[in-house]
């Protein structure tokens, strides 16, 4: 056997979404990384291996995607890829070089792939000094020493074998007492999947399964406990099995018992299901999984352990380093072998129901301190296997979350071992750095925005060409993203849109008034209808509360019979806090329909109400129609130096004018000349919803793809940056040398499509 030896500063242990993007992170901030991967392929659960699709608080919450190194990733792939993606079982491999791309090019991170740990050499009780790992088919031990390890591997082997403290199972009610605690504490944990894609090869194909195939003969198994067989080309998460069999060691009695069902759930829909087998008639089975994907094992305690009262309750954290958006979402223990599915899809996903509305959360910020072991000095989580209660697991779980926390990981990582200091440490001394620099690198965080006193925008004015004004948008408005689609998993159709509940529209305020509102509706109940309509304050886009505490206006309405009637109201409201938002709400009456604008305007989403004194996200994060006098500058230059990079307490968005040619620019000045050696853009796009909901070949319409920066140097401009091609959200320029400045430039020549040139930030550095 060949034996070898290898130092880093840090030891990333683990290579799906999580500790992939701990390694780039802790690369990129400078510490020589070695990243270790018991698959030859990274991305775990999210590889073509087992092919789940990122999730995360854009399912629930507009705007809300992750950005930072995953999306950096996720727009990459999407720009090259030729396939579109569905939901599970519909990833290729051109996901997997993407990431080894990065890897490849990544200075200062070295990886090892089919690389498993077997066992961990300790220092002493508190610390970690080596790993020890054994390469598949090439007879190699590997024992890799590390200042600081990283522990991503979803089942917190590392720290399982370093002897720290760990649960697994779910906690009992009474003890955080947790709303979707069971009553009494078990050892269960949500299961494991496979999955499956189908092709229509455009004639009727025959399946006959094989003899240890499962057979399903109930169509209440399917239809009556939340399994429902949707798309025949797969997406069907409920594959799952977990309880009685233990999710670590009896892992391969899973990967067969779920083969079993999936083959015998494939012959039910093609063969059996009368409501199926006519539209799967066509459909072959083209992939099945071998290698299940985890939900649920191992969770390393930490300095602090989350209970899903802080997301619930959107705590605010002093060590924020990341977010979190989707619902508490806990699966049936068992899965296909448990009377249903998971309580969310048992339920039909309605939205009403008191289980639905306390699983409804976020966006919320993520604590540090969830991701250092309490019992080891030298070890942080990432993932999965974070310090959190069984309940809090169900909205931390989803990857692109959990991509997040592996960024902020690295990043924390490296620094402590740049600044010579314990990562045990970082929480108290260092967590201003540890934000600022997240902030930097494109990621976002709800409670924190950019301070960074060495950025030299924050000292600068900002002008533009043009700005665009708000007036609002119409059922005949055109501009809705080509290639956006809306969540896969669920069978989709354009509503109705009558008012069944209150609904919310927010309207970005640029000025301290609002003199008119108008909204397009129809009313064919055959006579005049009353309606209330309410002007609310609100603290930001996701403040989902229904009474917020400010109702600025209120009045009922008559609504006129016909269709689309645009009805005006003078709302007469004053004392407005500009470079906010306000919510028009339309209360029930199903007798009216209001209707939908033909595009998504930047920065307005609208929300339904689902009781208990909270709103939802209407049909993934629609503009309805509205218009607003007078017109709202909300779009302004000032915006790039609001330190936010999304919508979030307003839109945060410098938008040129849209009638106009493009060539619009963007200029920064100073009182005194600055020194620029870099210079940091981060555009619009890849925000409103989740990465499955882009086409193939992907380029968000938003964002700039040919631009100039120049600088004022000497009394002219001068060229320093020329780009073309561009589709990436944040690009960071190092120019040739410092130049002398005292004003700069960004040129639009073309977008990707849209009409208007658009930034949300410029950082400037020397």
């Amino acid at each position: 056997m060949k034996i070898i030896q290898e130092t880093y500063d840090v030891v990333v242990c683990g290579g799906g979404l999580a500790g992939f993007c701990a390694a780039v992170s802790s690369a990129r901030n400078g510490a020589n990384t070695c990243l270790i991967q018991d698959r030859p392929v990274f991305g775990g659960n999210s590889s073509s291996e087992v092919r789940v699709t990122p999730h995360g608080a854009a399912a629930f919450h507009a705007y809300a995607r992750e950005t930072g190194i995953l999306s950096e990733l996720l727009i990459e792939e999407r720009a090259a890829n030729h396939e579109e993606i569905w939901e599970n079982g519909w990833t290729n491999s051109v996901w997997d070089m993407t990431m080894y791309d990065l890897a490849m090019k990544t200075p200062n991170l070295k990886f090892h792939v089919n690389t498993a740990v077997q066992s961990v050499i300790m220092a002493d009780e508190k610390r970690i000094a080596a790993v020890v790992c054994y390469v598949a088919n090439a007879e190699t031990k590997l024992t890799i020493h590390g200042k600081t390890f990283i522990d991503c591997t979803g089942d917190g082997t590392v720290a399982h074998l370093a002897g720290c403290e760990w649960r697994m199972g779910s906690e009992g009610r009474d003890e955080f007492h947790e709303f979707h605690a069971p009553e009494v504490a078990s050892g269960d944990t949500m299961g494991n999947s496979i999955h499956f894609k189908a092709r229509d090869m455009g004639r009727p194909v025959p399946f006959t399964a094989p003899d240890w195939a499962v057979k399903h003969e109930d169509p209440s198994y399917f239809y009556d406990q939340g399994r429902l067989p949707k798309e025949m080309k797969g997406g069907y998460w409920w594959i799952e099995i977990g309880v009685p069999w233990n999710t670590i060691y009896e892992a391969e009695d899973i990967r067969h018992e779920l083969t079993r069902h999936t083959l015998g759930i494939w012959d039910w829909i093609k063969n059996k299901d009368p409501k199926t087998k006519e539209k799967a008639a066509n459909y072959a089975l083209d992939w099945i999984g071998q290698v299940p994907g985890k939900r649920e094992s191992r969770r390393i305690m930490g300095q602090y352990l989350m209970t899903e009262h802080d997301p619930a309750e959107r705590k605010v954290f002093h060590d924020e380093i990341a977010f979190g958006g989707w619902f508490l979402d806990l699966h049936t223990p068992g899965g296909l072998l448990a009377a249903h599915s998971e309580p969310a899809s048992a339920e039909g996903y309605t939205q009403s129901s008191e289980y639905a509305i306390k699983s409804y959360c976020g966006p919320y910020g993520i604590p540090l301190r969830i991701m250092i072991s309490k019992d080891v000095d030298n070890l942080m989580m990432a993932g999965r296997n974070v310090s959190v209660t069984h309940a809090a697991l169900g909205t931390v779980r989803v990857m692109g979350t959990t991509a997040l926390m592996g960024q902020a990981a690295g990043l924390s990582a490296a620094l402590a071992i740049r600044k010579g200091i314990s990562i045990q440490e970082v929480p108290d001394t260092s967590i201003t750095e540890v934000q600022q620099t997240l902030l930097r690198d494109g990621c976002f965080l709800p409670n924190y925005r950019n301070e960074d006193p060495n950025d030299l925008a924050r000292k600068a004015s900002a002008s533009a060409s043009s700005q665009a004004l708000l007036y609002g948008a119409g059922p005949e408005s055109k501009g809705f993203h080509e290639g956006l689609t809306v969540w896969r998993d669920q069978n989709h159709r354009i509503p109705h849109d009558r008012l069944l509940q209150r609904r919310g529209q927010w309207i970005a305020v640029g000025t301290d008034h609002i003199d008119t509102l108008s909204f397009c509706v129809s009313n064919n109940s055959g006579h005049v209808q009353q309606l209330k309509a309410a002007l609310v304050g609100v603290d930001h886009i996701w403040d989902y509360r229904v009474n917020t505490g400010t109702l600025l206006k209120e009045q009922m309405l008559e609504i006129p019979e016909g269709e689309r009637i645009w009805v005006e109201w003078a709302a007469n409201a004053t004392g407005l806090r500009p470079s906010s938002y306000v919510r028009l709400d339309l209360l029930e009456n199903p007798d009216l329909e209001w209707h939908r604008a033909g595009c998504i305007v930047p920065g307005h989403m609208s929300a339904n109400e689902i009781g208990l004194n909270r709103m939802r996200r209407y049909d993934n994060g629609i503009t309805m129609s509205f218009k607003v006098a007078p017109a709202q500058p909300c779009f302004g230059p000032e915006n790039v130096l609001s330190g936010v990079t999304r919508p979030h307490q307003f839109t945060n968005l410098w938008r040129s004018e849209p009638n106009e040619p493009l060539g619009a620019y963007l200029e920064l000045s100073w009182q005194k000349t600055q020194s620029i050696r870099h210079v940091e853009l981060t555009f619009p796009g890849h925000l409103i919803r989740e990465y499955h909901a882009y086409a193939p070949f992907y380029r968000d319409p938003q964002c700039a793809k040919d631009y100039t920066i120049e600088a004022y140097v000497q009394g002219q401009w001068k060229t320093v940056v020329q780009v073309a091609g561009n589709y990436q959200r944040q690009r960071k320029h190092e120019l040739p040398e410092s130049v002398a400045a005292d004003r700069l430039r960004i040129t639009i020549q073309s977008t990707n499509g849209d009409p208007s040139a658009a930034i949300y930030e410029i950082r400037c550095y020397s």
